[in-house]
């Protein structure tokens, strides 16, 4: 039997203090939601959410796909999160934050109700925002930035926080998109030992458009020297200092706004992922108490940016929310060098540790002995997070990281669910490498064909969510319509619209579910999902290429890398082309977003009708013969000429 065939049974030990104990429990929960689904939510909304007043109704679907969860129930996420804790944990650590260079800071429950009730008075007195209005955070890896978004869901503002990769340009979209009043930022950061600089990507976004923003926050974090506009820009620690330390939480409703978070979608334009209070809150607790089986004394590291939502749910919210203490790292795991990240388990007792697969295989490429130096020992849960995990790297993050006891929870989710979705439970779950095995408890995940009908075991087919759940997606913000389509748009079962991920999935003949990728055009590059229409407007800015198709190509650490054919008009030639075109896309989008590979072809395999077939340009990237029928190509001479071109193009590499 091959070592990723291998079925992998629960350290015993750990299944008999788990929450979830077995797999009886498990199917016990699940036929549980389904006799009785409402009462299954009723049970978890009484009792881990601090109610300010109750909720009529669990579930209100009158206005489907517009679902509403605990309707007219009143909360405040940040009493959740901070102040029911203060009577029994307002000493110990909510956030250990551990800087690029080394520096580390513990903050207390105490001292994180004070930091963020300051933050809430300073945004209410000194910017004037209130409940509703949207603030836009481009920050670091610091503890401002958490400070930051439970400020704003402390006064009932709307935050959105944009990737500190991200391009001016695409941070000016997402500014105008959301109307923001304010931005926050810092100076800048570290990274890799050097200072890098934020801000002034901030004034860049900000001169060329952005004309909601009334003023910037900055947070001085390495002291750089920065531009400050007079009236516009205001420096934190300045302000902070002088705000007073209580701040009555905001009384929100369970369906009001809690955040927006852009995401790349099929079309050009970013898509604002709007969450909800109580239904995003609750979730994100019980995945905490259930995925990473947070006991107390647990110290928790997610190596994710708050840029996404792995960094919502899983550094800030759903952490402190289940009372436990959440690591930050403003630094790469790689950095000083390989064993960086294993130093900082052993240095904090970390118990939970969940971060990328390719993270994962950077590590085992760069040190697959390194784990060995240091004492793991603390370590009970290994997750992983944003793709699907390869079995060599689920097998050494086991074996080797998680010294062969700890259960590796591969999970699946989206920055429109919210929160787990598909996960092994660590006590319970039989695990099989690189498979994200059953939905959780109260999902109801299948494999469907577009017309509903479930596919056979083994064959590939559309991962649907066919009941909503409290953490889902409301809406787009400002497009209820694109929103519908969207989501609602592709699958319908017993004559309704059910929820399409984006992505494949199959089923074996034991239940399990393994995630395939995306069916749609989006390209996964490390755990950060683009849009190929976001990438493609972006070179399409240069007057000199007449067309543009991106496509993602398999990548043995990132997973999936950008792959570009460019057709150049008439007569014009770029010998540097590739520098070129990713210089383009790093200024438009920003660095991460740069391809691998950008081949100049003659043209782009096109259907009479005009549609160019990705499926085509997918097989040529991968080097993979074509299978499907080009006979209905305007062109299918064109074939020949780009699999030329790119075998040139590859050889010159």
């Amino acid at each position: 039997m091959h070592e990723h065939n291998k079925i992998y049974p629960p350290n015993p030990e750990f299944a008999a203090q788990a929450r979830i104990k077995s797999m009886d429990e498990y199917h016990a929960l699940m036929n549980e939601a389904k006799e009785d689904y409402e009462g299954f939510w009723k049970k978890y909304a009484d009792e881990k959410i601090d109610w300010l007043a109750p909720y009529d109704k669990v579930l209100d679907e009158s206005d489907a796909p517009f679902y509403k969860w605990f309707t007219n129930g009143k909360l405040n996420v940040t009493i959740q999160c901070i102040d029911r804790h203060l009577k029994e944990k307002a000493d110990q650590t909510a956030i250990l934050f551990e800087g690029d260079r080394g520096d580390i800071e513990k903050i207390s429950y105490q001292e994180l109700s004070v930091k963020v009730n300051k933050f809430a008075n300073l945004l209410k007195e000194k910017f004037g925002v209130k409940k509703g209005d949207r603030v836009v955070l481009y920050m670091p890896m610091i503890p401002e930035a958490a400070y930051a978004m439970l400020a704003c869901a402390r006064i009932g503002a709307i935050h959105s926080v944009v990737f500190g990769g991200f391009s001016a340009e695409a941070l000016r979209d997402r500014i105008d998109d959301a109307g923001a009043k304010l931005v926050i930022t810092a100076d800048g950061a570290y990274r890799k030992g050097k200072p890098y600089l934020l801000k002034p990507v901030v004034d860049k976004a900000l001169e060329s458009g952005a004309e909601s923003v009334e003023a910037v926050l900055v947070v001085e974090r390495n002291r750089e020297l920065i531009d400050w506009v007079e009236g516009r820009d205001h420096k934190y620690y300045e302000l902070i200092e002088v705000m007073s330390p209580v701040c009555e939480p905001e009384m929100m409703d369970s369906e009001d706004p809690l955040f927006l978070l852009y995401t790349s979608g099929s079309t050009g334009k970013p898509k604002g992922v709007q969450h909800a209070q109580a239904g995003y809150i609750l979730w994100a607790q019980m995945t905490m108490e259930w995925v990473f089986d947070i006991k107390e004394g647990d110290v928790y590291w997610c190596t994710a940016d708050i840029g996404w939502i792995t960094g919502h749910t899983y550094i800030v919210y759903g952490p402190l929310a289940a009372g436990t203490t959440t690591v930050m790292f403003e630094g790469v795991p790689t950095y000083p060098d390989a064993g960086r990240a294993w130093k900082m388990v052993e240095e904090h007792k970390i118990s939970q540790f969940y971060t990328a697969p390719t993270a994962i295989r950077v590590l085992h490429t760069m040190g697959p002995d390194e784990p060995k130096k240091y004492d793991l020992s603390t370590l009970k849960v290994l997750g992983t997070v944003g793709e699907p995990i390869d079995p060599p790297a689920w097998i050494w993050y086991h074996d080797v990281v998680g010294g062969g006891r700890c259960a590796v929870v591969d999970t699946w989710w989206q920055t429109e669910t919210g929160g787990h979705m598909i996960s092994p439970l660590p006590g319970a779950t039989p695990i099989k490498p690189s498979c994200a095995t059953f939905p959780l408890p109260g999902i109801m995940a299948e494999i469907l064909q577009r017309d509903g009908s479930p596919v056979e075991t083994g064959e590939t087919g559309l991962l649907c969510i066919t009941k909503p759940w409290p953490s889902m997606i409301r809406t787009i913000w400002g497009d209820p319509e694109r929103f519908k389509k969207s989501y609602f748009g592709d699958v319908v079962k017993d004559g309704k619209p059910v929820y399409f991920s984006g992505d494949g999935a199959m089923m074996d003949e034991d239940g399990y579910i393994t995630i395939t990728g995306r069916v749609d055009d989006v390209i996964n590059v490390s755990g950060h999902r683009l849009g190929t229409a976001e990438i493609e407007a972006a070179v399409a800015e240069d007057e000199h290429i007449a067309e543009v198709a991106v496509v993602g190509k398999p990548h043995p650490i990132k997973g999936e890398s950008i792959f570009i054919y460019v057709v150049p008009k008439e007569g014009h030639v770029n010998p540097d082309i590739k520098k070129h075109i990713n210089t383009l896309i790093a200024q438009e989008i920003g660095n991460i977003a740069k391809a691998d590979d950008i081949v100049e072809v003659p043209g782009l395999p096109k259907t009479r009708s005009g549609k160019i077939m990705r499926r085509i340009l997918r097989a040529i990237a991968k080097g993979e013969e074509i299978k499907q029928d080009i006979s209905t190509l305007e062109d299918p001479s064109i074939v020949g000429k780009i699999q030329e071109a790119v075998r040139q193009a590859t050889q010159n590499d």
